[in-house]
């Protein structure tokens, strides 16, 4: 598909009790460009007794892209024997993304928490794996996380890593819950942008849970989508627009319900806010 704004993909986390196979045949269905995969989806399907060559042929049967692939979250700060584990891990999803023909990975904190100044140093070791593989990495702040929870703190690291092939995510649940919703992503680069997740937060957001799951489709809370989508157009975006929206009320419907939603609101809020877009 040529590359060019709107370009929608569905998170599996949106459909989580889905199982892989439906979870894909519903986002393609739904009338997503592409899906966004995690190493969740993968290790579920290890736990049921698949192979990893078995996984990669499922998603390649499945008729959909991949667009961004997850990799195992806490290699930004652990450190000894766990470390050396998830960089074995980071290492396998390489490989699998180049298998799959997904251009992008990414990469949130995870539960763990530690210096920045080490964090940059992982980062770096991280930016040269996925370059061996071609890859690009994209790293998003968790406006629950200890540490990386804000875009000062995302572009300090960034920084400091001066990896070109590692650049921000863009959240809109985080950056709102962070306090910088709407345009608050302006000083960013437009080619430091890799990647853009978004669903709507609500009014009274759960606290106190590291990995909230109150997130709401697009249109249905207090994100500010005229300012967001309008800014991330002028910025000459073409990545993928990965709707990530995990609520234990989504997952007790059908996820095919679901994903035609999240298409058809979003497409919505696109025509609202970028005239020049079209299907």
């Amino acid at each position: 598909m040529t590359e060019q704004f709107g370009r929608l993909a569905l998170h599996m986390w949106t459909i989580d009790t889905t199982p892989l196979a439906t979870a894909l045949d519903a986002a393609r269905a739904g009338g997503f460009d592409a899906v966004e995969l995690r190493r969740t989806d993968f290790k579920r399907c290890f736990d049921a007794g698949m192979s990893n060559a078995q996984v990669l042929t499922l998603i390649c049967n499945s008729g959909i892209p991949v667009g961004v692939l997850g990799v195992e979250y806490g290699w930004l700060f652990a450190s000894g024997d766990e470390s050396k584990r998830l960089f074995k891990v980071f290492r396998e999803s390489c490989e699998n993304a180049v298998a799959l023909g997904c251009p992008m990975l990414m990469s949130a904190p995870g539960p763990v928490a530690g210096p920045i100044p080490d964090a940059i140093k992982y980062l770096r070791q991280a930016g040269d794996i996925a370059d061996e593989y071609g890859l690009r990495l994209a790293i998003e702040f968790n406006s629950q996380h200890p540490v990386l929870n804000s875009l000062a703190v995302l572009r300090e690291l960034l920084d400091g890593a001066q990896k070109k092939n590692c650049g921000y995510l863009i959240d809109t649940y985080h950056f709102a819950r962070s306090g910088a919703g709407g345009r608050g992503f302006e000083s960013v680069p437009a080619e430091e942008i890799f990647c853009f997740q978004y669903s709507d937060l609500s009014p009274n957001p759960v606290t106190g849970v590291a990995r909230p799951t109150d997130r709401l489709p697009p249109g249905k809370g207090v994100v500010r989508w005229r300012e967001v989508l309008g800014l991330l157009a002028e910025k000459g975006y073409t990545g993928y627009l990965s709707y990530e929206a995990p609520n234990p009320e989504q997952w007790a419907r059908s996820p095919y319900d679901v994903a035609r939603e999240g298409v058809e609101l979003t497409r919505g809020l696109l025509r609202d806010a970028v005239p020049s877009y079209a299907v």
